[in-house]
């Protein structure tokens, strides 16, 4: 027999802080992206849900059913993606997108998916635009400019449109939501292997459990200081996910060859000022700005050899970031990283269009 779901029957069973199946879940998510829920009730939804705690279920579910809504997005999975959740509140500059083009300079094939500034002054999508990269394209273009650079960027707010039928209430609430970390596991992409900072402790354990769920490879991390990137003030706690497992790493950022920074060595500003520090990394400046981007590049190559090759888990982790550290560097040092910005630039503008 066929079960009907309701919301009176979903915020009930919240109400009783009791966990929704996976159907339950994605029907609900369903509802809302496709604008059939009213404000009051995704207002109430989120609430109940942020009270009670979400779990990997309820996740998987409203992930599933964003992900069955999306654009299509004709690229495939072989790939990685470097993203933070965001909400560290400390305003570092634009750290997974630089970490981004880096790797995509190793040979490593990237496809970040991201969106604008929602809880800093500069999100991905701003300080590209910045950089000279054009995001205003459908998904024919996307494989193009992949194909001809390595890397592409699936900018949420076109591929993901169902979002903004959340946008009101979650304004409104001004409280955390489950669509606070549900971002940068919404690639249309379905990238196989992924880097995602965390910065609510809370959530990595729950985000692990998600690529456990789906069998991809993952590492999510954490700063101890509260960054969502691998962090180079201090320590730093990974979840490695690799064939249906999670193994945990604690990295001092001593431990991989670089000095301890301060966390005003990493602030950034405006999508403009951001820009500029990304330029300067890009183009050999030394300093913190470039050792944290190395390390967060270091993650998004380990991620994808995770992928390409799980053995690779049996080696030491400090000795794994450590030599893809070395090799971010000599992309940066070649001058390849810089290219690598200039031809993507490049290929998002067409001649004539």
């Amino acid at each position: 027999m066929e079960i009907t779901h309701t919301w009176p029957n979903v915020l009930d069973q919240l109400l009783g802080a009791e966990e929704l199946s996976m159907a339950q879940a994605a029907w609900a998510m369903n509802e809302i992206i496709t604008g059939n829920a009213s404000d009051a009730q995704i207002g109430g939804f989120l609430t109940l849900l942020a009270a009670k705690g979400v779990s990997v279920n309820e996740i998987v579910g409203f992930r599933d059913a964003i992900l069955d809504t999306a654009m299509p997005v004709g690229l495939g999975p072989d790939c990685v993606d470097i993203v933070g959740t965001g909400g560290d509140r400390f305003g570092t500059f634009n750290v997974s997108t630089t970490a981004s083009i880096i790797t995509a300079a190793t040979g490593v094939p990237v496809v970040k998916h991201g969106n604008r500034a929602v809880s800093s002054k500069s999100g991905a999508s701003d300080v590209l635009t910045e950089l000279g990269v054009d995001l205003d394209y459908q998904s024919d273009h996307i494989t193009s400019v992949f194909e001809q650079t390595n890397i592409s960027f699936v900018w949420a707010a076109k591929f993901l449109s169902g979002f903004r039928h959340v946008a009101k209430a979650r304004a409104d609430l001004g409280i955390p939501t489950v669509f606070n970390f549900l971002g940068p596991l919404c690639n249309p992409v379905r990238p196989e292997a992924n880097a995602v900072g965390v910065a609510d402790l809370r959530q990595a354990p729950l985000l692990a459990g998600v690529f456990q769920f789906r069998g991809a490879s993952a590492l999510v991390f954490r700063g101890d200081d509260g960054l969502d990137e691998l962090s180079t003030t201090g320590h730093s706690h990974i979840w490695e996910v690799s064939r249906g497992s999670i193994t945990e790493h604690d990295i001092d950022p001593r431990d991989v060859g670089l000095p301890v920074a301060k966390i005003a060595d990493l602030i950034g500003g405006t999508p403009a000022e951001n820009a500029v520090t990304i330029r300067r990394i890009l183009e050999g400046e030394q300093g913190p700005a470039r050792d944290i981007a190395l390390l967060n590049a270091a993650a998004g190559m380990v991620a994808y050899d995770l992928y390409k090759d799980p053995a690779t888990a049996e080696l030491g982790m400090h000795q794994r970031l450590q030599s893809k550290i070395e090799i971010a560097a000599d992309a940066v040092d070649s001058g390849r990283a810089l290219d690598q910005l200039a031809r993507w630039s490049k290929a998002t503008h067409p001649a004539g269009a």
